[in-house]
């Protein structure tokens, strides 16, 4: 490459093998290492307990293995990334902490604590998961243990396995958008299961967005002091008809400003806000939502109102009332109504230049004010590119989501992207959020040189086969690298074992060895019956 001309700095990525890093150090700009397989033995999910001494017997190993590693890197000037991957966790660890962010940190911070230790700093972490949520909570918990440490290195950060298409541009906008909006990240990866030249386009897309904020206009909040960003909880709502309370988020459908009222029947919001009136081709059997002035009492209808309209509430004997509302409004006043009220849902939307900012207050001053009122996120956009709308969605609405906030969406368009892709792209983003499951999850890897067979090609076919099975998640990895742990995180998993052979999972059980790949799809069709999860088409 040098005698070619191209400078561009390269990253090796190790596993399993500390002296292929040793090689790759003497060569490449920067050599990732994951700490679960760097030293310890590849995956078996095995609980082996240690006691405190045995423990610290481990970590000396891990100590002699890593030193002369880092020792090489000094004298060559070679970076490290410490890349924890969750599905990559060390049986040690996961026996100590369990499946947790915790893990994850522990897993870094053993190496990490190491290297300032013998004081080298050239250091990038990575802290990444299939799972949007145990990802960003992960991150969250690492910078806190960074800084209760006082020691701060440059966070790169990625959803790994996020699939293709669609769900793998919201799943990568969930996870990383919430994280940039925090304020961290200091290099992004959008893992596609395409072509790599798709990843860019996308990553770019998604700090752009965020990055518009800056210079926003100062928001007044108060944090809630009970507030953790490393809880996997969500926010307690009481109930008001279906939403709120156990109840699954909420899809509304916003066609007030179009006259298609067509159902996608494999995304069937649970409500339509249609506006001034119900239309003549409303779908018998749906909900509507309708602004208060021209509400009807009758069954499946839903009175919308504003904060200009908020006397009339209290005449109003609909057994749901949607009130439309954003951060300015809340006032002490409205937060005793709402405080009070048993049949009110609040549609949070928006127009600050910080979206996530100002929805973020809101919920903080519900919760200050124990003020358990449920609250459907509302966005509006005017695009015309489906991948623009999935970015965006993602971060306004999943960095919510993933804090434990919002008990539905609504997300409105003005632009061309038909209707019932926007309420397909709304589940998405629940189910990216890990908040709502409408369809077959599927964990597949972006692929690298270890990838043992085609992988678009691949991914399309499993999917074909499986995409009605959507009570399932069902992971596709070019390799054993991280695919026996990230099948802990499907039901069932396709993975590479060498070439023309795959090996199939339930869950974290290798069941099935070494297998012809021309053979593979009959037979974990036939491994999902066996099992009583097979569902046949319809």
């Amino acid at each position: 490459l040098r005698d070619k001309g191209y400078s561009i700095p390269l990253s090796a990525d190790i596993h399993f093998n500390p002296r292929a890093a040793h090689v790759a150090a003497t060569i490449a700009e920067k050599v990732r290492i994951i700490p679960g397989n760097f030293v310890d033995k590849q995956k078996t999910f095995a609980e082996v307990e240690y006691n405190d001494e045995e423990y610290a017997l481990e970590l000396q190993k891990i100590r002699e293995k890593v030193i002369p590693f880092l020792d090489i890197c000094k004298e060559h000037g070679t970076a490290v990334r410490i890349g924890v991957n969750h599905g990559s966790l060390a049986d040690r660890i996961m026996t100590r902490y369990g499946d947790t962010p915790a893990g994850m940190v522990e897993s870094c911070m053993e190496f990490l604590r190491i290297a300032i230790d013998e004081n080298f700093t050239d250091i990038v972490i990575s802290m990444k998961a299939s799972n949007t949520l145990l990802m960003t909570k992960a991150v969250r918990l690492l910078v806190y243990t960074m800084d209760k440490e006082g020691i701060h290195f440059p966070l790169h950060l990625g959803v790994t396995e996020a699939g293709n298409g669609d769900d793998g541009r919201m799943k990568s906008a969930v996870g990383i958008g919430a994280l940039l909006s925090d304020g961290m990240g200091d290099t992004i990866r959008v893992s596609l299961s395409e072509d790599p030249e798709a990843e860019v386009p996308v990553a770019k897309k998604l700090v752009e967005y965020v990055a518009k904020r800056e210079g926003h206009e100062v928001i007044n909040a108060e944090l809630y002091p009970g507030f953790s960003p490393f809880a996997m909880d969500k926010r307690e709502t009481k109930s008001v008809w279906n939403v709120g309370g156990e109840h699954l988020p909420i899809v509304i459908s916003d066609r007030s400003k179009i006259s298609d009222m067509s159902i996608n029947p494999h995304f069937i919001p649970d409500y339509i806000y249609v506006g001034k009136r119900v239309p003549e081709n409303f779908n018998k059997g749906m909900k509507s939502i309708v602004d208060f002035e021209n509400w009807e009492d009758k069954v499946d209808n839903f009175p919308m109102f504003t904060i200009n309209s908020i006397e009339e509430i209290k005449n109003c004997n609909a057994r749901a009332k949607f009130l439309k509302l954003s951060y300015p409004d809340l006032t002490d006043e409205l937060v005793s109504f709402l405080k009070e009220s048993s049949d009110v849902v609040v549609i949070l939307t928006t127009d600050h230049l910080n979206r996530v900012g100002e929805q973020r207050a809101f919920f903080h001053k519900l919760l200050i004010e124990e003020c358990a009122i449920p609250v459907v996120l509302h966005q509006s956009y005017n695009e015309d590119d489906a991948e623009d709308i999935q970015i965006k969605g993602g971060v306004d609405f999943g960095t919510l989501l993933l804090d434990g906030f919002g008990n539905g969406i609504m997300m409105s368009n003005e632009g061309k992207i038909d209707i019932n892709d926007m309420d397909a792209y709304s589940f998405g983003l629940l189910q990216a959020a890990r908040a709502r499951t409408s369809k077959t999850e599927f964990n597949s890897c972006p692929g690298c040189g270890r990838t043992l067979f085609d992988l678009q090609t691949t991914v399309a076919l499993i999917q074909k086969h499986f995409s009605h099975l959507k009570h399932l998640k069902i992971g596709v990895m070019g390799c054993i690298v991280n695919g026996v742990g990230e099948m802990a995180d499907a039901d069932y998993g396709y993975v590479g074992a060498e070439h023309g052979k795959i090996s199939l999972y339930r869950k974290k059980l290798l069941v099935e060895k070494n297998i012809p790949q021309a053979e593979a799809v009959e037979r974990l069709i036939q491994l999902i019956k066996d099992h009583g999860d097979w569902v046949e088409p319809s």
